[in-house]
């Protein structure tokens, strides 16, 4: 018997911290499910910063100006990540001189690779490009190293950039995203109808997967 296949579109951005957390509680779930569920999943994109010029700004200020988020909130925060990173086995090295990112030349590349069928690593490499590595995502020569460490083409990304090939698919996909209610990110949806927003837990993950595994059975 064909085991059922469990669809999931990821609506994130990569300089989200609860978007690599929550993912990292989804995959827990899903390696609970492997023997008789297949998934299949897309990754969509969010620019948490759309407006951010090239080089960035420095995060702590990025926060203070956008959430009100004061020195010890944000010291506070950057050890909750770590220790939550930790436990599910992702790295987060935050630094006082880290920034914020603009990330559309990154999503054009995620939305490329779908279409070679390494959409997911390149996502968990570009969380690891800026989380773990403290590497600047805007740049281009930065993502095309993570598109090499995924073993994706190099020149045809680099074509991909240059002649903006996947820049209308995303600003539509976006468009798309916001008009049917997403606001935040993570956003993770089931089968195209259930939504589960927010990093949530591996128990929910679990429950949501096992409900439409018993719907497909």
């Amino acid at each position: 018997m064909t085991p059922p296949t469990i669809r999931i579109d990821i609506v994130s951005d990569i300089v989200c911290p609860w978007c690599i957390i929550g993912y990292k509680r989804l995959e827990k779930a899903m390696q609970e499910f492997t023997d008789h569920v297949s998934f299949d999943l897309h990754w969509h994109p969010f620019e948490l910063n759309p407006k951010m010029p090239e080089g960035g700004q420095n995060l702590r200020e990025h926060l203070a100006q956008k959430y009100g988020t004061t020195l010890e909130g944000s010291i506070a925060a950057r050890k909750r990540l770590t220790e939550m990173g930790a436990a599910l086995g992702f790295t987060f090295n935050y630094y006082d001189e880290m920034r914020m990112y603009n990330t559309f030349k990154a999503h054009q590349l995620l939305h490329w690779a779908g279409g070679q069928g390494k959409q997911t690593e390149l996502k968990l490499q570009l969380f690891t490009t800026y989380f773990s590595e403290q590497q600047a995502v805007d740049q281009v020569e930065v993502l095309l190293n993570a598109v090499q460490a995924v073993g994706l083409d190099v020149n045809a990304a680099r074509t991909v950039l240059e002649k903006g090939s996947q820049v209308q698919a995303v600003r539509t996909a976006q468009s798309q995203w916001l008009q049917q209610g997403i606001h935040a990110v993570p956003a993770f949806i089931f089968n195209e109808q259930d939504l589960l927003s927010g990093a949530q837990s591996t128990e929910v993950f679990k429950a949501q997967i096992a409900a439409l595994a018993l719907q497909a059975a």
